[in-house]
């Protein structure tokens, strides 16, 4: 007979903080891994923070832990099946590389070093993402004190990957090749955060990405501006005509097609964010902002979380120089990044923005248009049951309504679940003050722990509340 919600509470909660010191040690000794991907010298230490993960999954518990190689840095994949072959099948994500950091950047102390101070760990990788991740260790070990069980309720696999912060230019081919192993039923990503620490949230989206680079090539050679200047097309002139006719007077994006397939708010949805309390002047000095601005019609929450947007990265052509150099140069450049959200396709975008660049560019002048690998948008429906899942056991780990965010930026996520064919959830306690990438990154030990809670409720609330096909 399970236990009463009141007495499985305390009892995790009694568990973890039996066990919160030598969590915190652990935790210490994997931040002391200078993992940074982005950094060739760094190579062997991401391979040494896989095989220190590998090997602290295994004391945990989990029977297969194993290093998964890529062409790049490894990746750690786990698996603990549940002893109910019935269960439901869920994915956890994370990564255990880390953004460069050093001394000189501004930081207060090594910022491989681990510090606590007050109730703060102090650390790169400290919230991204291996607090994150390991938050799920303690996580499922005190699941198993709570419920007696000798196994999760669900079957439980992590996949924690090498190349995050270096823009995971393995992963999809990564899980493309190791589907089968990583089937599941739903995926829970552990690298994202809330609100606040007063205003817990779980986020339901995130937005894709598609980036492209159109140069623009005139004459064969820079060119004397009185001598030729208004009789043949200038390049610098198109590129600047290109970028003024990507938005309408509404600060929609001009592209035909462009808004085809969007999945539009609910109203419900409208009125969640709407509940947030979200203070746009104080939002406009962290955007180091004046003013707000962007499509007619749509709150600042929805316009960076819910529609989606094109942006000038880079404009150039032509002198750049002190003074004067009176020429039409031969060629210019300019380049974009579209966000995308659910109901996109970035194949789509793709052909819809090159025909659109096709139109814009006058004739003299030739244009090459070269776009990167794309990242698809997630999203999961409110209703969706594992969604609410997460949303209940966040619930009785804050003792308080737990509210909705989505995501703005873009992530490996959506590989995930276009490959996997599996909804994607989001599992985070990071709040915007960890200072992630900045100097002095830290997490708040009484979120870290309420991730933990979190994650010791959430394989009960799915294996009572959600069955799926296999």
């Amino acid at each position: 007979m399970s236990k009463p919600v009141d007495d499985v509470v305390s009892t995790v909660r009694t568990y973890i903080e039996a066990h919160r010191g030598a969590f915190l040690d652990d935790l210490a000794e994997w931040l002391r891994i200078p993992s940074v991907s982005a950094q060739p010298e760094h190579a062997a230490d991401v391979a040494r923070s896989a095989d220190w993960l590998a090997a602290k999954l295994s004391d945990t518990g989990f029977p297969t832990c194993e290093i998964w190689p890529t062409a790049g840095a490894p990746a750690v994949f786990a698996e603990w099946p549940s002893e109910d072959p019935e269960a439901p099948t869920v994915l956890v994500y994370g990564h255990h590389d880390v953004q460069p950091a050093a001394r000189e950047d501004g930081w207060d102390t090594d910022p491989f070093e681990p510090v606590i101070r007050g109730n703060r760990l102090h650390a790169r990788g400290a919230a991204d993402d291996k607090g994150q991740v390991f938050f799920h260790t303690l996580g499922v070990r005190a699941h198993l004190a709570a419920t007696g069980r000798t196994a999760p309720s669900v079957h439980l696999k992590l996949l924690v990957e090498g190349e995050e912060e270096s823009g995971s230019p393995h992963f999809r081919r990564l899980v493309e090749e190791r589907a089968e192993r990583l089937a599941a039923d739903a995926v829970i990503v552990s690298d994202t955060g809330m609100w606040s620490e007063d205003t817990p949230t779980v986020c339901t989206g995130m937005r894709g990405l598609a980036e492209c680079e159109i140069e623009l090539f005139g004459p064969a050679q820079d060119i004397h501006s009185g001598s030729f200047g208004g009789a043949v097309p200038n390049p610098a002139t198109a590129a600047a005509r290109l970028v003024a006719a990507l938005h309408d007077e509404h600060a929609r994006v001009a592209v035909p097609g462009f808004y085809d397939g969007v999945t539009e708010l609910t109203d419900r949805e409208r009125e969640l964010f709407a509940e947030l309390p979200f203070d746009e002047e104080q939002w406009l000095r962290t955007a180091r902002s004046t003013a707000t601005h962007g499509e007619a019609g749509h709150t600042t929450l929805e316009r960076v979380w819910a529609r989606p947007t094109a942006e000038v990265n880079g404009i150039g052509g032509g002198y750049q120089g002190a003074g004067s150099k009176t020429i039409i140069p031969s060629s210019a450049l300019v380049k974009l990044s579209f966000r995308l959200v659910a109901g996109q396709d970035p194949d789509h975008v793709e052909k819809a923005v090159r025909a659109w660049a096709a139109d814009q560019v006058p004739a003299g002048v030739r244009h090459e248009i070269t776009f990167g690998p794309a990242t698809r948008p997630c999203l999961t429906p409110l209703d969706h049951p594992a969604l609410q899942s997460v949303v209940r056991a966040m619930g009785r780990a804050f003792e308080q309504p737990i509210r909705y965010t989505r995501e703005g930026g873009s992530g490996p996520a959506a590989d995930l679940q276009e490959v996997l064919g599996a909804p994607v959830l989001f599992l985070g306690i990071s709040v915007p003050s960890d200072g992630w990438h900045a100097p002095n990154e830290k997490v708040e030990l009484d979120l870290l722990m309420k991730g933990v809670e979190t994650a010791a409720h959430l394989w009960g609330d799915l294996a009572e509340n959600w069955r799926e096909p296999h």
